[in-house]
């Protein structure tokens, strides 16, 4: 009885052994599969990291241009209207329209007034 006893308990830990070796390897693959996955995200991160450093230097890239937009919208907006009325006198230069004589007959005209 002795004997059926002993026999029956080394092979229950024969068993238990085995099942604990195979728990132990799928527990150390599963480990080696989480740090694989661990460093991944790690890598992952530090990327992540420097394109949000790009966007952030990005971002102050815009505020300083803003800035330098807002700062100087008077003078860009005297020297637009000077551009468009050069534009418009170029135009009207094109058409046929003469400036030169223009200004000469408003002089002449005043210059009749004046004499007479």
């Amino acid at each position: 009885n002795a004997q059926a006893d002993y026999e029956k308990m080394t092979e229950d830990a024969s068993v238990k052994r085995a099942a604990d070796s195979k728990s132990l390897t799928e527990k150390a693959d599963a480990k080696a599969s989480t740090e694989e996955a661990l460093q991944a995200e790690k890598e992952k991160k530090t990327g992540l990291g420097k394109e949000h450093m790009a966007v952030l230097e990005y971002i102050q890239s815009l505020h300083g241009e803003c800035d330098w937009l807002v700062s100087n919208y008077d003078a860009r907006k005297e020297a637009r209207t000077g551009e468009v009325e050069a534009l418009k006198s170029a135009k009207d230069v094109l058409n046929g329209a003469d400036y030169a004589l223009v200004q000469t007959a408003v002089r002449s005209t005043r210059s009749l007034r004046g004499h007479a």
